[in-house]
């Protein structure tokens, strides 16, 4: 009876070690990107299965839009979105942001992934942007790069209607470039440095700026969060330690870059790299939630959207903040986010 006793413990016992590591499956979605690369990095690093979760990366898509249109169909669980959770926010889905995939934390103004590159003989002249007027001009509406060109026009002096905005998604702006279809374009790394190596005399009008803060967010739909908050933890936990990873190893990330992004060649991917861990900053603060508020009241403004939303309720920090608390070796590397902007759970933004 005692043996059999014991045998009993002992199937238990590995019953319950077996259940106890069976890891959690989680399907996340991820744009044709540099800035978005730490999903996969997080993947073929091993640091998902180091907190016991089972990530399934869903294709690259061209766009937010994309991405957020495979979330409401349930294609995925998790998406990394910025500028287009605004339109679907206001189109009814009720959507959570829950960290950065990339942006800053720590200072205003972020946006070194971005660049306009126009072609030759188009008449616009590298540095100066009141160039940009009267000419025809690619943007993927309702993401970041239409967000950063008309940033742009509004610096410069010039409003939408001074230029023809053409609604392109990236991978297919170095194409219309080469055909003169258009005159520039606005996007995300890698497609700017590929227009410069693959179009002859293209020129780099700007890149950066500090034109906007990014918008780049971890984001699900808000049942599923409410339900899987603890994995959302595991999930962001292991993201941010792919960024430090790709703060540190900027050329093997670029590696992993080029296994993810369709045709990215490396040279290409190492010239990005250096400008995506530029923003490589998972944490959220007062300035992130400042970002979100500003992008839509800057298109608001500007006719683009109807209505706005309170960011307050689309913005949940408690994960994030968490991960900071019990992980502050993942974020050593980047600089400290100031007293003024650094947040706590239960953080109301006021415009």
């Amino acid at each position: 009876m005692k043996l059999r006793a014991l045998l009993m413990c002992v199937v238990l016992s590995l019953s319950g070690l077996a259940f106890g590591q069976t890891p959690v499956k989680v399907k996340a979605g991820m744009v044709a990107a540099i800035d978005q690369i730490g999903l996969p990095i997080a993947l073929e690093r091993g640091f998902f299965e180091k907190v016991g979760l089972d990530v399934t990366i869903v294709r690259p898509y061209p766009t937010g839009v994309d991405a957020l249109n495979a979330l409401q169909a349930g294609e995925s669980d998790l998406v990394q979105v910025g500028v287009p959770m605004i339109g679907a926010v206001l189109r009814g889905m009720d959507l959570v942001a829950l960290g950065n995939y990339s942006g800053s934390a720590a200072k205003r103004g972020a946006d070194s992934t971005m660049a306009i590159i126009a072609r030759a003989g188009s008449g616009i002249v590298k540095g100066d942007l009141k160039s940009l007027k009267g000419k025809k001009i690619a943007a993927s509406f309702g993401t970041i790069n239409h967000l950063y060109i008309l940033a742009l026009l509004e610096k410069a002096g010039l409003t939408p209607n001074d230029v023809t905005l053409v609604n392109t998604p990236p991978p297919d702006m170095t194409v219309a470039l080469l055909s003169k279809g258009i005159d520039a374009f606005s996007a995300w790394d890698p497609w700017p440095i590929v227009a410069l190596t693959d179009v002859p005399g293209a020129v780099q009008v700007i890149r950066g700026g500090d034109a906007i803060s990014y918008l780049g967010f971890n984001v699900g739909m808000r049942a599923w969060v409410q339900k899987n908050g603890a994995t959302v933890e595991k999930f962001l936990a292991a993201v941010s330690e792919a960024d430090k990873w790709m703060r540190a190893n900027p050329k093997q990330a670029a590696q992993v870059a080029t296994r993810w992004i369709p045709g990215l060649k490396l040279a290409v991917a190492e010239e990005a790299m250096q400008f995506n861990i530029q923003q490589a900053d998972r944490r959220l603060s007062a300035i992130n939630f400042a970002a979100l508020w500003s992008a839509e009241d800057r298109l608001h403004r500007l006719g683009f959207l109807k209505s706005t939303f309170d960011v307050n309720k689309n913005i949940e920090p408690k994960y994030i903040l968490k991960v900071m608390k019990d992980n502050p070796e993942l974020f050593s590397d980047l600089p400290p986010i100031p007293s003024n902007v650094a947040i706590k759970p239960g953080y109301v933004f006021k415009p």
